[in-house]
């Protein structure tokens, strides 16, 4: 089975790096985004999936803009391949694409279809507290994510799993996907099924104000932003910006989920203090100092506060003498 493979950052590279090996499926050539300026020192540099293809001494195609690309279309119409297998490419593909492939164009996309749709599924997954993830391989259309959907696999995700975990194991499973689709469509074994439109829901890209945390909301919604736009959630601490980068929910509906250390700390916590929202309530000096929220109270494990280096919560509470009652809070612009 001849392929073309589309895509580009790593969590596209574990598909790619599976097709390669199985026996029955020949990559003919990869299409990934143009090398760009990645990083501190702003070197420009190939995508991760390009890294991969030069290994393997495949032929590459790079376009800023594919649909109007007549020298790269003209290319891959030539190579006549069965299907063109897409894994977060980076670019919406036209109607002349679509139709080049015999069997189409295969995407894997990283949840469970029809829910979160677009370009952030694992991290608004995540933010809105769904207990599994899962990849959905579709045959693509015009539509964002809007195609018949072909296989679908799910995980179980972990209370204190962050989007980055998430999407290691997703990329694993992607490619594992990739295979049983292909497989079971050149066999004719599969039929497509529309997707629900009454249960679609939009994953769209996170800005800058996502990152916020507002200490009004419960723990479990903060917690679940925390790890869900991982490691990026900021507040404020003595007037400077305070990076919040892993978290836990001490409630006592979570305690059966956390770490033996931690489901200690939650059941050994008897707080008779009336503090308000943001505000410091405990300070465990091996894990962290515990924040007061609207509605139940969140440890804060890991942070990293401007200017300076990533710190475990428990660093943090012994480096800069923290006080009972001190408040996080304001946005930090």
């Amino acid at each position: 089975m001849k392929l073309i493979y589309w895509g580009t950052p790593q969590f596209a590279v574990p598909s790619l790096e599976r097709l390669l090996q199985e026996p029955n499926f020949e990559v003919v050539g990869v299409v990934t985004q143009p090398d760009k300026r990645r990083g501190r020192g702003g070197k420009v540099s190939p995508s991760p999936v390009k890294e991969v293809a030069v290994a393997a001494g495949l032929p590459i195609w790079q376009s800023q803009n594919i649909k109007a690309d007549q020298t790269v279309l003209a290319e891959l119409r030539s190579h006549a391949v069965d299907a063109f297998v897409v894994v977060a490419y980076g670019q919406i593909l036209s109607p002349e694409i679509l139709a080049m492939p015999r069997l189409g164009c295969i995407n894997s996309h990283g949840s469970l279809l029809p829910k979160y749709r677009g370009a952030a599924p694992i991290q608004w997954g995540l933010y809105y507290g769904e207990p599994r993830a899962g990849i959905t391989t579709m045959l693509m259309d015009e539509g964002m994510d809007t195609g018949d959907m072909l296989l679908r696999q799910s995980i179980e995700v972990g209370l204190l799993e962050n989007a980055m975990d998430v999407a290691i194991r997703l990329a694993d499973l992607s490619g594992e996907t990739l295979v049983k689709t292909l497989g079971q469509l050149e066999q004719d074994r599969l039929s497509p099924v529309p997707q629900n439109v009454e249960e679609a829901t939009y994953a769209p890209l996170i800005t800058k104000s996502d990152f916020q945390l507002d200490w009004s909301k419960s723990a479990i919604a903060l917690h679940n932003q925390i790890r869900g736009f991982a490691p990026n959630c900021v507040t404020q601490f003595r007037g400077t910006s305070l990076k919040v980068m892993a978290s836990a929910p001490l409630g006592q509906d979570y305690v059966a989920a956390l770490p033996d250390e931690l489901a200690t700390l939650a059941q050994g916590i008897n707080l008779s203090l009336n503090l308000t929202s943001g505000s410091i309530v405990h300070l465990a000096p091996q894990q962290g100092p515990i924040i007061q929220t609207g509605d139940g109270l969140l440890l804060l494990r890991s942070v990293q506060l401007a200017g300076k280096r990533r710190q475990s919560g428990g660093d943090f509470v012994n480096g800069v003498r923290l006080s009972v009652g001190e408040v996080l809070g304001e946005k930090v612009t």
